[in-house]
């Protein structure tokens, strides 16, 4: 029976979750399976080395501990900036993710935490960082 090794790019439905069993993310709701090439490192490495070993049509259940997911926050990853940073009719909401420019040019990505009339509180962390994550892996295919 082939089993999955590095290099080898493999089709997965995988269904994420918290601790709690909240679901965050679900290939089938998305409506398309996922093409990973293991050993890329195009992924989390916690992901990637379950699915080494696995073969077709086999369904693994992977713990990855927020060190092994997206890290822990950052506090220094939380900045407040000035609204003129903004244009000038930007609709601020709390929560929504935005992008800009950062200091070196590179664009960047982060959550508006809050906001006043004249400041922004930007969070840079991934949104995940923090959280303990578990998969729910199904391997569909080696190709």
């Amino acid at each position: 029976m082939k089993t999955v090794e590095n290099g080898n790019n493999v089709l997965v439905h995988y269904k994420g979750t918290f601790s709690d069993g909240e679901v965050f993310d679900d290939s089938r709701e998305r409506g398309g399976a996922m093409d990973v090439l293991v050993g890329n490192g195009n992924f989390l490495q916690g992901f990637e080395s379950a699915l080494l070993g696995m073969s077709e049509g086999e369904i693994k259940t992977v713990n990855l501990g927020a060190s092994e997911a997206y890290g822990p926050v950052v506090p220094e990853a939380i900045v407040v900036a000035p609204k003129t940073a903004f244009p000038e009719d930007f609709p601020f909401e709390e929560g929504i993710t935005v992008t800009g420019n950062g200091p070196n040019g590179e664009v960047t990505m982060a959550r508006i935490v809050s906001f006043t009339d004249t400041d922004v509180t930007l969070d840079h962390n991934h949104p995940l960082a923090g959280r303990d994550l578990n998969f729910e892996i199904e391997l569909l295919e080696i190709q």
